[in-house]
């Protein structure tokens, strides 16, 4: 089964819309797309349309966020990263402002969109600001239950969801825990550490490897910020090795965050599975990711590569 995990977040909005009179909404001109229309079904008085004004309307809720409200505010990843970054910065990071920047149509499974639509950077982008946590769940009803603890949580958050209907993982009533790692499958030989939609891949990667005699451990980071580190030690001092794998540019995401964890903790071969340094193009998005190298048997193979430095 697969489910869009931006719907999961409109689900999540509209609970919260019923439960939680502080939180407040906001988008910019795209909430039938963000699904952050199904808040404003339940409390439009709560609900913010700021138009095409992505800038303002960072303002807005660093505005509401100063004054006691617990904020989301919506857009496509690129808008919301890139054109939204100095006031996130200076307006919700620096402060340390309740504001949660949650963004959809992130990755090159935007498809035929383009470059222009694909974020293949945010996670770096937003990684890099002081005091922000980073999220990207791995299905629809981590989702949802991401959501739910960001509202709980007090301080900036990001978190990215795609646009695509993506594999079912988890049950419905799946549990969230911000900084904390979920070990989906044992392994012995390679840990394979996922993040998004990728974490499914890395699952049907163990599988292709099991077949081989070769024992995968699967590991969903779902928050890359603040990592989860003890996960990271605990699998690949086993292992001796780790495949990253990301819907998301090598340079600055998880791949980017486990290797430097494990240069200054314990340094072992780490293989980055994710877009290299390039833009992305429009394409179906499942010939998208064979042409940049993000399939499980991409997977797989950079799993030979780190056992084989290990080796």
């Amino acid at each position: 089964m697969k489910l869009a995990q931006r719907n999961y977040y409109g689900k999540a909005l509209a609970k919260l819309a019923e439960t939680r009179k502080d939180v407040v909404v906001l988008d910019a001109d795209l909430a039938g797309s963000t699904k952050t229309s199904e808040f404003r079904k339940v409390a439009p008085e709560r609900f913010v349309e700021a138009g095409i004004a992505e800038q303002d309307m960072i303002g807005v809720a660093a505005g509401l966020a100063a004054s006691g409200k617990t904020v989301f505010a919506s857009t496509f990843a690129v808008f919301a990263t890139g054109r939204c970054w100095e006031q996130i910065r200076l307006g919700c990071a620096y402060p340390k402002l309740n504001v949660k920047v949650v963004s959809t149509h992130c990755g090159i499974s935007v498809g035929a969109d383009g470059a222009s639509h694909q974020a293949l950077e945010d996670i770096a982008i937003m990684r890099a600001l002081p005091n922000m946590v980073v999220i990207s769940p791995a299905d629809a009803y981590e989702a949802y239950a991401a959501t739910l603890a960001l509202a709980d949580y007090k301080g900036p958050c990001y978190m990215r969801l795609g646009r695509a209907d993506v594999p079912v993982l988890f049950d419905e009533d799946v549990g969230f825990e911000i900084g904390k790692a979920k070990k989906l499958r044992s392994g012995e030989d390679v840990s394979l550490i996922g993040t998004g939609q990728m974490v499914s891949l890395c699952m049907e990667a163990a599988e292709i490897l099991e077949k081989e005699g070769i024992s995968a451990e699967v590991i969903n980071m779902s928050t890359i910020k603040p990592l989860d580190g003890a996960a990271v030690m605990d699998s690949v001092s086993k292992t001796g090795c780790a495949v990253t794998a990301e819907e998301h540019s090598v340079i600055g995401g998880l791949g980017s965050a486990v290797a430097e964890f494990l240069s200054e903790n314990m340094p072992a071969p780490v293989v980055r599975v994710g877009t290299r340094d390039t833009f992305g193009e429009s394409g179906d998005p499942d010939d998208l990711f064979k042409k940049y190298g993000l399939t499980a048997e991409d997977i797989a193979e950079a799993a030979r590569r780190s056992i084989g430095m290990k080796e």
